[in-house]
């Protein structure tokens, strides 16, 4: 008598008895359906943290205070002339325009078409952007002309001490 556990029933009783077998690795529809469905899952899961960080930070922006930055003495801009400065960091570029004795406006001057710098014109009292002609309503930063859709981020200014400080970035909104 012959111990059961040691003895094979059939040749195919074992745990490689399907490799020779046909249509083994096809796959139907519905097996396709639950890795597709499997593969969104996990994507969605790994995705997650990634999204609520950029949605945290993007909400936060717009209170987002940076440190006072001075731009200019209003003893050194005419009436009409304008300076570039960067704000909020050396990265970000910026213009301010004096249109009058008293009011300033800044915006950050990457068009909101292509990033292409937009360049203060002061005969024509606009912001231009010379890559695809865009234009730029001064007082509110809206296009007026060409591609961009969207108006150009302002620059809060204040007037301390004789001086222009860039205080905060005003954040487009839809």
């Amino acid at each position: 008598m012959t111990d059961r556990n040691t003895q094979v029933l059939h040749k195919d009783d074992n745990y490689t008895h399907n490799i020779h077998r046909n249509n083994e690795r096809s796959l139907d529809r519905r097996g396709f359906m639950k890795t597709l469905a499997g593969a969104a899952g996990v994507f969605a899961v790994a995705s997650l943290p990634w999204g609520t960080l950029a949605a945290k930070e993007l909400m936060g922006l717009a209170d987002k205070e940076y440190p006072h930055q001075k731009v200019v003495d209003i003893k050194d801009i005419a009436i009409g002339d304008s300076v570039e400065f960067h704000f909020p960091s050396e990265h970000d570029s910026a213009v301010l325009i004096r249109l009058d004795k008293n009011k300033f406006v800044a915006y950050q001057n990457a068009c909101t078409h292509l990033r292409c710098p937009v360049y203060w014109v002061k005969e024509e009292k606009e912001m231009v952007c010379p890559c695809h002609h865009g234009k730029f309503d001064v007082h509110t930063g809206a296009p007026t002309a060409g591609p961009p859709r969207r108006p150009l981020p302002e620059i809060i200014v204040e007037v301390q001490n004789g001086a222009v400080y860039a205080v905060r970035v005003k954040r487009y909104e839809a």
